[in-house]
């Protein structure tokens, strides 16, 4: 596991402050891993495991939680009454109206909240408007090519190559894998990009399904976007996709 120092000191420096820290990112960058890594320095630095409230929405037992008014009677229940209790909410986005639950939990005192979610549903003007300028956001991305080294066991040049070509979402620093099943994972990355995010926000009457394949320009447009604002690797040259029928 990569040790994500960069963003961990983003969550440190905003300690304890009266805001709410908002870690947004594009799906399997690694966000739940480093809300888990930061709250083993919290233990590391003193505190108590019942002062850590920790619940990922991805996670079939909490579906329950995704009632909003059941999530913040759950959270309620455990907070510590005399010391600061920490609060991570994996993958937010899964609970409508979880702006109620984190705005009153905010306003309560001895409570330090850190949510993360997708970026189709964290975008900053939803943010703004949800949780009312309340927030700080760390934008995270896949590994750098420094992290990636960490965990890749070839020379360094072999695996500068393997990072321009695939990136470095962390699945595929991880392991040896076949070129196919680079493809196929990298593949199934952006079908949730464009299609799953959009769909979940949208609604599915507005999508269609059928098998695409690229052309030069549309691959190069739709890659222009993803590299430039979620920092992807290239975009494979075949891949079906349900596209927005309008």
């Amino acid at each position: 596991m990569v040790e994500r120092k960069e963003y961990l000191e983003k969550l440190k420096l905003w300690k304890d402050e009266q805001v709410i820290k908002v870690v947004t990112g594009i799906r399997r960058c690694g966000k739940s891993t480093l809300l888990m890594q930061y709250q083993d320095y919290l233990k590391q630095s003193g505190v108590e495991a019942d002062r850590i409230i920790a619940i990922n929405f991805e996670e079939l037992e909490y579906e329950e939680l995704c009632d909003y008014k059941k999530l913040y009677e759950y959270i309620k229940a455990r907070l510590s009454s005399d010391k600061t209790t920490y609060i991570f909410l994996d993958e937010i986005q899964k609970v409508p109206y979880f702006e109620k639950v984190v705005d009153s939990l905010y306003v309560k005192q001895g409570t330090d909240i850190y949510i993360t979610g997708s970026n189709a549903y964290m975008l900053s003007g939803d943010l703004a408007t949800l949780l009312s300028g309340r927030y700080v956001e760390i934008s995270m991305l896949p590994l750098s090519f420094a992290e990636y080294l960490q965990v890749n066991s070839k020379d360094k040049d072999s695996a500068f190559a393997d990072y321009m070509r695939y990136g470095g979402m962390p699945f595929i620093a991880t392991a040896e894998k076949t070129e196919e099943k680079i493809t196929t994972y990298l593949e199934g990355i952006y079908n949730t990009v464009i299609v799953k995010d959009i769909e979940d926000q949208y609604g599915e009457t507005h999508m269609e399904e059928r098998s695409y394949r690229f052309t030069a320009e549309e691959k190069a447009r739709i890659q222009k976007v993803l590299l430039e604002e979620q920092k992807l690797p290239e975009l494979p040259a075949r891949s079906t996709l349900k596209m927005v029928a309008g």
